[in-house]
């Protein structure tokens, strides 16, 4: 008994420690996702754009983050590890040397480790940068200190990361467990003013979006996607974690969090 409850305390505080720094990306993606695709795009609001959007974001969560990675590719490790350096790592082994199949996953596995350097380059500063900017709601004349605040937090995140993981996790892990807190009970108090946004839930109105919008729904798609940027450090950050800290955290409140922050 004392085994069983010392393993779901590891598990606790390694899930804990997940949230602070694995979930960071993706818990700042309501901030900027709906305002870009309504905003950048030029959709008018009306019903069936609000429903098919919540729609869209729904099933992305459920079929890129929650099947894609945390229930299929987080099988995928290396010894525990992940990443795609592990999962080329991890594909190489099956392949005979000198084959061409060798040489394809090589050059495959370069352009995933390039494409993730480039979204490790642009994500921190466009998350960072968004927040920064609501300031600028409540009061205009804060204008022009929005890019100063912004690189000022940067170089303070940065100069806090060189401490290795644990220390990331141990700081921010009690912050996000608030954060997403707070933007599952923003959207739950929406949702019980407008209950019938609940309707989204189904893929019906993501179809007759694609229906009706035609070609110009794969462009407003490209919006839509970053509701899930992120979701690649989930399998990425495995080694550091688990994968069942990582999976726990993920079903039983990240993704609550999120559903009930974009409907809301």
């Amino acid at each position: 008994m004392d085994q069983t409850h010392a393993v779901r305390r590891n598990t606790g505080a390694l899930a804990l420690g997940a949230l602070g720094v694995v979930f960071g990306d993706i818990g700042t993606s309501p901030l900027y996702t709906l305002k870009e695709v309504f905003g950048g795009h030029h959709l008018p609001l009306g019903q069936d754009n609000v429903l098919g959007i919540l729609s869209l974001v729904f099933w992305s969560l459920m079929l890129v983050v929650s099947l894609k990675y945390v229930s299929l590719m987080m099988r995928a490790d290396n010894k525990g590890e992940g990443g795609i350096l592990a999962l080329l790592a991890l594909a190489q082994g099956h392949a005979p040397l000198e084959s061409r199949a060798r040489q394809v996953l090589m050059v495959l596995g370069f352009l995933g480790a390039s494409l993730f350097f480039g979204d490790s380059l642009i994500t921190p500063a466009i998350s960072v940068l968004s927040a920064v900017e609501g300031l600028e709601i409540g009061t205009p004349a804060l204008h022009p200190f929005i890019v100063p605040l912004a690189l000022g937090i940067l170089l303070g995140l940065f100069f806090i990361q060189r401490q290795g993981t644990a220390t990331i996790g141990r700081w921010f892990g009690p912050i996000m467990l608030a954060w997403f807190g707070v933007l599952g009970l923003l959207g739950m108090l929406g949702i019980l003013r407008h209950p019938q946004v609940l309707d989204a839930l189904l893929p019906k109105y993501a179809l007759h979006f694609f229906a009706l919008h035609g070609t110009a729904s794969f462009l407003i798609l490209g919006a839509v996607v970053l509701a899930i940027t992120g979701a690649e450090a989930l399998y990425a950050d495995m080694g550091h974690f688990g994968r069942r800290p990582i999976q726990t955290i993920w079903f039983a409140y990240v993704l609550p969090a999120l559903v009930l922050n974009y409907f809301g």
